[in-house]
């Protein structure tokens, strides 16, 4: 088929503004503060292949799984399944997912009576069961200890939402209220999508729709290997480590091995260190969306990510690695943690290639405090909390303070929110000064926030990387200075370890000082 090159562009951007939309359902709908004010959400358009056509501006690491997402659930799940107005729920790693917490619910979208797309909606639930409130256990050695797994199941059909399932779900977690609500607004947005869909295959012809599907790909294959095209060929590598985990409970190593040849590279992690006995583990398709989202910074271009992208890429795992640990293994952390290093250990093999288009180290972890307050009720109250810091400095400027940067862009939610909901005082918020890398441009600072405990008990948990391996500064800049987490109680301050679960008292009170950026370039150029 002859496809005019504007049509095309107006059937991508409806595309992208049907996931838009869709995101905007899910903030504007949902029931927890971590989807309404974090954001902690992303949504997507697929083919009818499960091939990742349209997306919205959420979160990297996300989005570069949920390529793989559809097309994983279609193998045990196949199309001939669906029938039009399904809603397939599920949670698995094995199925193009990261950790359980992350819940999906895929939407098929006919046309002319023929499946023409999936509209997919992920969120993070703020916990999905398992031995800790929140559904990270630091110490977890096997999955089942984490939360609920959920296998591809029907949440709704043409006749409405099947209870029954629900039910079940909402029986094995802590907040079934937020649940619930959380997983109705992931409905609504794949509805929302499934019309926009329609709008566009009335408007332009089913035929010519799909048509476009498979010409977007090519186009982003293309572009993807003419970017390769100007880079050297040649192989480079790059190493980082994640706090803990390693030999001994030391650093945990992470190699990438980049071999470039022509318009196609090759990413290596294999020689990344074994499984770890904690949390920091992660799926083959988390190190995938890690190694998409630095091809695309490598690239120098603001493409269309798409699967087409992914076609020039080829990337190695090795059976037993922290990158591929088996199906059993405990996740929850290496979903934004573990996959920052990979970014991390690219850009530092790349350094002397194309420092213009690097920054130095920065806040690449979540900064994650989960507050969890038990109700008279025995229910839980989960607040799920991300903090910024020190954003890496850059051949030209400096980093920006108190910010996120690379796979996650989630927001910090704000005091009255925190305080309106929450048993919680936040007794401080401000900049942490002077803690950016030195070089010839300084790393961003940091954040410091202060939590009070005004309930009888509180269960917090800590998932932050750079408490111990602080941000690298890059081609000769200083590090910056690495996340600190000290518990004061009765006149007595402690620090709390960068990845831990504890009980908090009535009047804790809990100090977070987010780590500073790396410098670039050295100080006295």
């Amino acid at each position: 088929m002859t496809l005019d090159p504007f049509l095309v562009e107006v059937i991508r951007h409806g595309l992208s503004a049907a996931a838009e939309e869709m995101s905007l359902v899910m903030i504007r709908s949902a029931r927890s503060p971590l989807l309404r004010e974090a954001g902690d959400l992303s949504s997507a358009i697929m083919d009818a292949e499960g091939g990742l056509a349209g997306q919205g501006r959420d979160i990297p690491i996300h989005l570069g799984a949920m390529a793989y997402t559809v097309r994983e659930l279609l193998k045990v799940y196949p199309a001939s399944r669906f029938r039009e107005g399904d809603a397939v729920i599920y949670n698995l790693g094995a199925l193009g997912g990261n950790h359980l917490n992350d819940v999906k619910i895929a939407r098929p979208v006919y046309s002319d009576g023929r499946l023409v797309a999936f509209a997919l909606s992920l969120a993070h639930w703020p916990d999905v069961g398992g031995t800790w409130p929140g559904s990270y256990l630091a110490t977890a050695f096997d999955t089942f200890q984490e939360a609920i797994r959920i296998p591809p199941m029907l949440i709704a059909d043409k006749d409405g939402l099947k209870r029954d399932v629900l039910d079940f779900i909402l029986a094995n977690v802590r907040d079934p209220v937020s649940c619930e609500g959380d997983l109705l607004a992931q409905l609504a947005a794949t509805r929302a999508a499934e019309k926009r869909i329609h709008e566009l295959c009335a408007k332009h012809g089913t035929d010519t729709f799909e048509a476009v599907l498979a010409r977007l790909h090519d186009l982003s294959e293309a572009e993807m290997r003419a970017a390769l095209s100007e880079l050297p060929d040649g192989v480079y590598e790059g190493v980082d480590h994640v706090d803990e985990g390693g030999p001994d409970g030391g650093p945990a190593r992470i190699h990438v091995r980049i071999e470039i040849r022509g318009d196609e590279a090759t990413f290596d992690l294999s020689g990344s260190c074994d499984k770890v006995a904690n949390f920091c583990n992660t799926t083959p398709f988390i190190a995938r969306s890690a190694v998409a989202y630095a091809a695309r910074i490598l690239s120098g271009r603001d493409m269309q990510q798409n699967a087409g992208a992914l076609r020039p890429l080829t990337i190695i795992t090795r059976p037993g690695s922290i990158f591929e640990p088996g199906w059993n293994a405990s996740v929850a952390a290496g979903n934004h943690e573990t996959s920052m290093r990979i970014v991390d250990a690219t850009f530092r093999a790349m350094q002397t290639v194309i420092p213009e288009r690097l920054s130095a180290g920065g806040a690449a972890t979540s900064g994650l405090m989960a507050f969890a307050e038990p109700m008279p009720d025995q229910s839980w109250r989960m607040l799920y909390e991300v903090h910024g810091g020190g954003e890496g400095a850059r051949h030209d400027r400096d980093g920006c303070p108190a910010t996120r940067v690379h796979l996650t862009n989630t927001s910090n939610t704000p005091t009255e929110i925190i305080e309106a909901n929450y048993a919680l005082r936040i007794e401080q918020q401000r900049i942490r000064r002077d803690v950016g890398g030195k070089g010839k441009f300084r790393g961003g600072d940091g954040v410091i926030r202060t939590y009070r405990v005004l309930a009888p008990s509180m269960w917090l948990t800590t998932c932050i990387e750079r408490s111990v391996i602080p941000p690298y500064g890059l081609c000769g800049g200083e590090d910056g200075a690495t996340y600190e987490v000290e518990l004061e109680r009765g006149g007595e301050k402690q620090k709390i370890p960068g990845k831990a679960n504890l009980v908090l008292q009535q009047n804790d009170v809990v100090t977070l000082r987010s780590c500073g950026g790396g410098g670039f370039g050295k100080p006295d150029a």
